[in-house]
């Protein structure tokens, strides 16, 4: 399973500076608006001292980290949807990802240019919203017809997903966000996922200055909404683990390992799974062909000082198919 996140911002507010602390990649990053023109995708490994200890304990060939997907696009601005900016364009190359961080200045700095000539997160905020929204929209009215289409054919399931896009459709004309619990069973319909709609997506908000600068309006207005955020200097900061974490955090995700002499390995599975998807996350016919797996957490693989140990001092379990796989689960697949 291969995290991806969209990063999103109106033009100078931090977008490519963030992408660049990211992924160490050398891109554009100039004091005008659109300096990022075309989508920049970076691969980011996630910081993760469990590997790292593991890997020493394996003396493995290989360290292979869970990864994370960034694609940072043009720069957003009022208007978008009817052609103002580029920002637009590249909606389309965040359709797949699995979240969007959504970046808003609130440092106070007369020599960056803003967009819209003044520091107002909380109005950026409704911007980038209101944006998303209308690019939603004209996904939905475009799969309109076809829905409508379908429903006619009385089949239950499908007129399900028709009700599910015409609340979809009410919501967005309200600039409502589609990522809330009210939109669970619709974002649950696989024809209403097959939408990619931004506005489903989690959002994490990356506030860039320092926590002074943050106005409690915009804090409030992030809660309403049901998002999480982290603040950071970006030109001072690191924020890569701490960004990485909210995400995990915000999609319900964990990671479990496997580690031996060829090589030791970070796995990203949401939170809830049971053994055979853990091990269909390794290869696809793992999951359909689990027989069992063997199981120890990672500290106490650790603290055994190895497997054969472990087993010794009853720290390694035996689980079956309904067994659900925890955060930092140190994992062995039996398939057939």
């Amino acid at each position: 399973m291969k995290l991806s996140i969209g990063i999103v911002g109106l033009p100078n507010v931090g977008k490519s500076t963030l992408f660049k602390l990211l992924t160490s990649q050398e891109i554009l990053i100039a004091n005008y608006p659109f300096a990022t023109i075309d989508p920049n995708v970076g691969v980011v490994p996630v910081p993760d001292e469990r590997l790292e200890k593991l890997n020493e304990l394996s003396r493995s060939k290989k360290k292979i980290p869970a990864v994370v997907e960034f694609f940072d696009i043009a720069g957003l601005v009022k208007g978008a949807h009817e052609g103002e900016g580029l920002g637009n364009q590249f909606l389309t190359h965040i359709r797949d990802t699995a979240a969007v961080v959504m970046v808003l200045r609130v440092f106070k700095d007369e020599s960056i240019i803003h967009v819209e000539n003044s520091v107002d997160p909380v109005r950026d905020l409704e911007i980038l919203e209101t944006e998303l929204a209308f690019r939603d929209l004209a996904t939905v009215e475009t799969a309109w017809k076809r829905f409508e289409a379908d429903a006619k054919t009385g089949k239950s399931d499908v007129k399900k997903s028709f009700e599910h896009l015409r609340r979809i459709k009410e919501a967005l004309e309200k600039f409502k966000l589609i990522n809330t619990a009210e939109f669970e069973e619709a974002r649950a319909d696989i024809k209403i996922r097959e939408l990619n709609l931004l506005t489903a997506k989690k959002q994490l908000f990356l506030l860039n200055g320092k926590r002074d600068d943050v106005p409690d309006a915009l804090v409030a207005k992030i809660m309403e909404i049901g998002g999480d955020f982290i603040v950071s200097d970006l030109v001072q900061d690191n924020s890569v683990p701490e960004l990485i974490q909210k995400a995990y955090k915000i999609l319900d995700l964990i990671s479990f390992f496997t580690t031996g002499e060829d090589e030791t390995r970070a796995w990203t599975i949401r939170h809830g799974a049971k053994a055979p998807e853990a091990a269909g996350a390794i290869h696809t016919d793992f999951e359909n062909k689990f027989i069992r797996a063997e199981v120890v957490h990672w500290d106490k693989l650790l603290e055994a000082g190895g497997w054969h140990k472990a087993r010794e001092k009853g720290f390694l379990r035996v689980e079956g198919k309904e067994y659900v796989v925890k955060d930092g689960d140190v994992i062995v697949v039996r398939h057939g």
